[in-house]
């Protein structure tokens, strides 16, 4: 997976998370409510947006990117703002 990749499946999520906040709350799948799905697209978001960074941070430190990982979305939603 490269950058541009990775940039098409963060504006999928975006694109998802604005149809999920613009949806009326009668359109939710059977099983799971709106706001379980919007924090699972959201969290998905984070993760995509922590890999990129990875993957620019160790170009730019002469790395090759194609070593970054997606971590684990309870590791990156634990990280301090």
């Amino acid at each position: 997976m490269d950058d541009e990749d990775i940039l098409a499946r963060i504006q999928a999520l975006v694109d998802k998370e604005h149809e999920l906040r613009d949806s009326p709350s009668g359109d939710d799948a059977p099983g799971e409510d709106r706001r379980s799905r919007l924090r699972r697209v959201e969290e998905q978001l984070d993760q995509c947006w922590d890999l990129l960074r990875q993957r620019r941070a160790k170009e730019d430190a002469g790395e090759s990117p194609q070593e970054a990982e997606a971590r684990p979305i309870d590791q990156v939603e634990g990280y301090r703002q």
